[in-house]
């Protein structure tokens, strides 16, 4: 992959972080415990998904960065009251789950295509 390719790569994974973010607030809350486990598992295709396309860490790392400063600023509380993430599990779990997946993804092996023998 080239560096111009790859860079808008970066570019299109922090935009899927905001955008994955955005719906695993909405969605964790509405559809307890069911739409915890999408917003999770949306999470993790994208941190995954990130490594996979790219072939770094930084796959990872990209979106993870995005999806975090966006569910901090998703859970700070506005002068007018509003805010998206209430107190309960669901949302620590939310966070900690998508963190954790983050984690997980970025420091995944790199292992070599099977079928074939490095030597």
């Amino acid at each position: 992959m080239g560096r111009p390719l790859r860079i808008t790569a970066y570019v299109l994974l922090g935009v899927l972080g905001a955008l994955v973010a955005t719906a695993g607030a909405l969605v964790q809350a509405g559809w307890f415990p069911a739409g915890l486990l999408l917003g999770l598992a949306g999470c993790a295709a994208l941190f995954y998904g990130g490594v996979r396309v790219t072939g770094t860490r930084l796959g990872a790392t990209v979106p993870a960065g995005v999806w975090i400063v966006c569910v901090l600023v998703f859970s700070s509380t506005r002068p007018e009251g509003d805010f998206l993430f209430a107190a309960g599990v669901g949302p620590y779990i939310y966070l900690l789950g998508g963190a954790m997946t983050a984690v997980i993804c970025a420091t995944v092996p790199q292992l070599p295509a099977s079928g074939r023998n490095a030597a």
